[in-house]
């Protein structure tokens, strides 16, 4: 499917926008807020969604191409960010869907104000931390190690560790790195005052995890399901961190089946 391009300035920060092709009949807006990795390709998964939805994909300011504000320092900026740009467009009856990082803030920003919000899907998301839960720390090893640890079907990071990347795309990525860590470092991608507000969530809302998550085990997952009133959770066998890139399909056709039930079409 089609999808634009652009870079734009929202919320008084220049960032890096791709928005997929309406579909005919328009089709309820949908807001995905990427992980630490950037959203610096148009993803299969992403091709599904826009596939039903109105698709709007930012790349965060401090993230690839984006402009690093002097403001930002927590999730919590993301997440005030992120409600000033959905007043700037006017747009209402949004399906928030975040990743990593991005569930973590779309966690943050649905505790604020639901307003503009339709439903509320988190995947793999950051920002809560059970005790005793050993976790994967991607700020340990090299690059390899790391994409390993977030994928579980080995023969995937195979393939993605056999692309060539390019030198600029090296250079996001750093960037990125350095910007995660400015938000996640202590304490270590989570957040102690999140758990005890996920109360105020008052929209549908939606776990999709992954079975084999070392970054962040299911356990987190079901954490997220008892503090949010109501979330259904959706438990992708054999995938690991990275749902929307390990297994595009079955994670696009989770969110997707859980969107039509809020809408009435399922």
């Amino acid at each position: 499917m089609s999808h634009a391009v652009t870079t734009r300035t929202l919320g008084g920060v220049r960032i890096k926008l791709m928005r997929g092709a309406a579909p005919p009949g328009g089709g309820a807006p949908l807001l995905f807020l990427h992980g630490a990795g950037g959203a610096s390709a148009w993803l299969p998964f992403m091709d599904r969604l826009a596939q039903r939805h109105d698709l709007w994909v930012p790349e965060h300011p401090g993230f690839g191409d984006s402009d690093t504000p002097p403001w930002l320092k927590r999730v919590e900026d993301l997440a005030y960010y992120y409600l000033d740009v959905l007043a700037e467009l006017d747009l209402t009856g949004v399906h928030l869907v975040g990743h990593s990082l991005g569930g973590w803030t779309a966690a943050a920003l649905a505790i604020k104000d639901c307003s503009r919000l339709a439903s509320l899907t988190l995947i793999a998301a950051a920002g809560v931390h059970v005790h005793g839960v050993q976790r994967l720390d991607n700020f340990m090893g090299n690059p390899e190690q790391t994409l390993r640890g977030l994928i579980h079907d080995q023969r995937i990071a195979d393939q993605l560790l056999a692309l060539d990347v390019p030198p600029e795309e090296r250079d996001r990525q750093l960037k990125n790195r350095f910007t995660t860590a400015r938000l996640v470092w202590q304490p270590r991608s989570y957040d102690p005052y999140l758990p005890p507000w996920l109360h105020r969530i008052r929209v549908p809302a939606h776990v999709v995890w992954g079975e084999h998550d070392r970054l962040f085990p299911l356990r987190i997952g079901e954490e997220y399901q008892r503090f949010i009133p109501g979330a259904r959770l959706s438990v992708l066998p054999g995938c690991g961190h990275l749902p929307p890139m390990e297994q595009p399909e079955p994670c696009a056709a989770a969110v997707l089946q859980f969107l039509a039930s809020v809408e009435g079409r399922a």
